[in-house]
């Protein structure tokens, strides 16, 4: 039988010295002799970081934080948490993310003692606002919470109070559990004390709420197997910092946290203060693996393996949103 080629094998196309963009490139379909089952997508993030499914979300604010990197790991992949904050709240998204075995992101409001509701919006889809100093759940204690059906009740002018005033206390032990404990006993508590919620606390302080609504949703949660657990039995999270000199002060910090990873995070890896970074962290913390880029050249990518990287971010400006190639006139197809 005579051997038919369609289109161009991956030796041939990438040889060609052109740079090839998303839309320029498409698959081939060819015979398949097993089923889905068989297929792996396990591959290694890094040097010592392997994940089940090739995904990371993006170093950004808004897109990993602490839920976005629990869910990540737990699925086989892994987050790294950006950096746009400070110190000590970046070291604590990494310390919460590592404590939410269940990475369910509670769809209650969360406001500051001071706060007025003045309609049900505060709520969103929940039946919960709950009360913390900053206004986030990221904190050492829970103050309190209101319900929609409590401020229902409520008339116009005690509406018009600062919810620190009205709200039902969280004191007690009542409400909190460990924050490893299985889903299903939490299931069970909240059915057999005809509670909405649960408070997830770890070392003191608390790392997540759990409402029922949050247990029925997470029914549908995908099917995951082990994630991506480090050596200390808790999800891998990768972290994000510069090349600054006071970025040295945030790796001790996101060190002491937990972070299994760090990622430098710039558009333009090769430069002669990466260099330094990538150097600094190693001799630092040798066991430690550092993610140098971003590269689109040979060149670029054999400056930051020869100071000591253990994995690279490869492309410019490909992203739906960034603007690197335009602003900077620099890049690579991807």
């Amino acid at each position: 039988m005579t051997s038919l080629e369609d289109g161009f094998p991956a030796e041939k196309l990438f040889s060609q010295g052109y740079s090839y963009t998303y839309d320029d490139v498409i698959f081939l379909p060819h015979y398949i002799d097993f089923s889905t089952d068989a297929v792996s997508l396990s591959t290694r993030l890094s040097r010592r970081v392997p994940l089940s499914i090739p995904c990371v979300s993006s170093p950004m604010d808004t897109v990993s934080e602490s839920h976005m990197a629990a869910a990540m790991a737990s699925l086989g992949g892994i987050g790294i948490v950006h950096y746009n904050s400070d110190i000590a709240a970046q070291a604590s998204v990494i310390r919460q993310a590592k404590s939410l075995r269940h990475p369910i992101a509670s769809d209650a409001g969360v406001k500051l003692p001071e706060y007025e509701i003045t309609s049900l919006d505060a709520f969103g889809p929940s039946s919960f606002v709950f009360v913390t100093q900053t206004g986030t759940m990221t904190v050492p204690k829970l103050l309190g919470y209101v319900t929609k059906a409590q401020w229902k009740k409520m008339n116009y002018e005690q509406r018009e109070m600062k919810i620190y005033d009205y709200m039902k206390s969280c004191e007690g032990s009542e409400y909190c559990l460990p924050w490893d404990i299985d889903i299903e006993k939490i299931e069970a508590l909240l059915e057999d004390k005809q509670k909405g919620f649960v408070v997830l606390e770890r070392d003191g302080e608390t790392v997540n709420v759990v409402t029922r609504d949050d247990i029925e949703r997470v029914r549908g949660y995908p099917k995951s197997g082990p994630g991506t657990v480090g050596l200390d039995g808790e999800w891998m999270v990768g972290a994000a910092i510069g090349t600054r000199e006071s970025d040295k002060e945030r790796l001790e910090h996101l060190v002491k946290a937990g972070a299994n990873v760090v990622v430098l995070d710039s558009s333009q890896g090769n430069s002669i203060y990466q260099l330094e970074m990538i150097k600094y962290v190693k001799k630092r913390y040798p066991e430690l693996d550092v993610i140098g880029g971003n590269v689109v050249t040979s060149y670029q990518a054999q400056n930051l393996i020869q100071a000591g990287v253990d994995g690279l971010r490869v492309g410019m400006g490909s992203g739906s949103i960034c603007t690197t190639q335009e602003v900077c006139a620099v890049g690579r197809g991807q």
